[in-house]
């Protein structure tokens, strides 16, 4: 098995191989991602096998996780027993695991809420800030807030500008709430928030949903490329004879 140095490899020669600039592979070395590598006396730096495979995991994992959460990864890969290690992926993999799940809640609520009847629309069917945020367990002022940014607008009434929510509000704040959850960004819904009144699924929040499903996909392939090359790293690292 090759020693944590070999074989010998130049800054450039990292880069090329793992897709990256001279510049970035310093900048990685500076913050952790991969091991201080040798110097000649000369002072240029040696890289070995080592850091071409943390180089490679990191590119995985920042697609993954993104960048900050990738870095943290890597240094304990370096840094900490395997067990540290691996609780910090487990983390990153039940995050996609959560979003799966909402993702599904979401696309379940988009298509049985957005084609609920409203007909035969009643004043007393109307419902006011707090009965609302109560039936969907938020705060009276995230649905001001939805106000503000134009997701769900509810009617005013009375000189006071009371809301009130009608039942096809109601319905849409249902569809946000459920979005939000699922992790989508207001200014996505808000984007969305046309189509959703008219009784039928839209077709942009369909899109949106598979969107973010494909996301998902990427990721969690990412991940698993990632596992591939810290698997490698580690077994440089723990047994560095050659």
């Amino acid at each position: 098995m090759p020693n944590l140095n070999s074989p010998r490899m130049r800054t450039v020669d990292v880069a090329r191989r793992a897709g990256y600039s001279v510049q970035q592979v310093r900048n990685l070395e500076r913050d952790g991602v991969l091991p201080p590598a040798r110097r000649t006396a000369s002072g240029h730096r040696v890289y070995g096998e080592v850091h071409l495979r943390s180089a490679l995991a990191y590119r995985a994992l920042a697609a993954g996780t993104g960048p900050v959460e990738a870095k943290g990864i890597m240094r304990a890969a370096h840094g900490c027993p395997a067990p540290g290690l691996l609780a910090l992926l487990d983390t990153a993999h039940a995050r996609l695991d959560r979003e799966r799940g909402d993702l599904t809640l979401a696309r379940e609520a988009a298509e049985a809420i957005s084609a609920e009847p409203i007909g035969e629309v009643r004043p007393s069917d109307a419902m006011g800030v707090s009965e609302l945020a109560a039936a969907l367990g938020v705060r009276p002022s995230t649905l001001r807030h939805w106000d503000t940014e134009g997701l769900v607008v509810p009617d005013r009434v009375s000189v006071r500008g009371t809301r009130r929510y009608s039942p096809a509000q109601v319905r849409d704040a249902r569809i946000v709430h459920q979005l939000r959850g699922a992790g989508y960004r207001v200014e996505t819904i808000r984007r969305l928030v046309p189509d959703l009144p008219r009784g039928r699924r839209s077709e942009e929040v369909e899109a949106a949903l598979a969107a973010r499903d494909a996301s998902i996909a990427v990721r969690s392939r990412a991940l698993l490329d990632a596992a591939a090359e810290i698997a490698a790293l580690l077994r440089l690292t723990e047994d560095p004879s050659p």
